[in-house]
């Protein structure tokens, strides 16, 4: 499991938990300035991942202003940008003489040197989001063109905001399979993500290093052809043409992965219907419709393919997984 350390306010007496909050939230982000309607008996849950020098964190939280003030960069500023994706409720920013409302799914950037005010808010309910803490000396973007973001908002619903959203919300929901040392790994692949972002809503991408755009890449391709894992037509001349690039280089950037294109295509495939062999509430459900509903087209083929992955024909495997002993799948199949 990843390093992550957790914090709810449930865990104090009511009337310490703003305080200890405040104090939580200046070691995370940078200190701030806190206030809330709710203050005398705050509700707060954060989870900080530590992934390298990057630190993600997924919150949930009463209604909560919060500001960075001239005072406070003076006195702390650890010189890092804190991306905010909100997933239920809005932010409210004020900074210089302007002002912007971002509601869930909007990417937003702040700059721990500069001065601005957030009312996180969702009505009654408790708030939700995730915080992303990056050095700036991480990001492959000049200052000046930075400034140009801050406070702006960027759509997580599509292109590689979408990409970003997935890879955090699915990153916090669970860190099980992961080991302290894949940290840093992940946290490269955030800042990668972070980086093609930004430079696409500046259209700077030229300005990313080679490597930077290739991992990007790779990773908008893995995420397509996830959505098109039912497809029979899924390959890597259909592959190369979504993303107008040629078949050789598709294979030149999956080169350094663990699998050739085909080979990932034909694992995943594999993996979800392994899947649904397994699931009870499937076991009604023909061998060749699963075999279809992921891409395989002749029942021969996948029988040859799922033996040759997994050491028995996907009937045995189906057998074996709804009537083993932790199973109660027999109760209804």
């Amino acid at each position: 499991m990843l390093t992550e350390t957790e914090f709810r306010t449930e865990d104090l007496a009511g009337a310490d938990r703003f305080d200890f909050w405040r104090e939580r939230i200046g070691r995370t982000h940078a200190p701030l300035d806190l206030h809330s309607e709710y203050a005398a008996d705050y509700r707060a849950h954060q989870r900080v991942l530590e992934l390298g020098a990057v630190h993600v964190w997924p919150t949930t939280h009463q209604a909560l202003r919060f500001r960075r003030t001239p005072k406070l960069i003076r006195q702390s500023d650890p010189e890092q940008y804190h991306i905010g994706i909100p997933l239920h409720g809005t932010n409210r920013i004020t900074w210089d003489d302007q002002k912007a409302v971002y509601g869930p799914y909007e990417i937003q950037v702040f700059d721990s040197s500069r001065a601005f005010e957030v009312n996180s808010a969702n009505g009654p309910d408790l708030f939700s989001g995730i915080g992303i803490e990056i050095p700036k000396a991480l990001l492959h973007l000049p200052q000046n063109r930075m400034d140009r973001l801050f406070a702006h908002g960027m759509s997580g619903r599509e292109g590689i905001g979408t990409l970003l959203v997935q890879f955090v919300t699915q990153l916090t929901a669970d860190t099980s399979p992961y080991l302290p040392s894949d940290g840093p790994r992940l946290g490269t692949v955030v800042v990668d993500l972070l980086s093609a972002l930004f430079a696409h809503t500046l259209d700077a991408d030229r300005s990313l290093p080679p490597e930077t755009r290739s991992r990007t890449l790779v990773l908008r391709i893995r995420a397509y052809v996830q959505r098109n894992l039912h497809d029979p037509r899924l390959t890597p001349r259909a592959i190369a043409a979504a993303h107008n690039i040629s078949t050789s280089y598709l294979h030149r950037l999956f080169q350094t992965e663990h699998e050739t294109i085909a080979a990932w295509i034909r694992h995943q495939r594999l993996e979800h219907a392994r899947r649904d062999l397994a699931d009870p509430a499937m076991c009604s459900t023909l061998i060749h419709v699963i075999a279809a509903r992921w891409g395989f087209t002749r029942a021969a083929d996948f029988t040859r393919a799922f033996r040759t992955a997994y050491g028995m024909p996907p009937k045995d495997y189906r057998h074996q997984a709804l009537h083993s002993p932790q199973s109660t799948a027999w109760t209804h199949c």
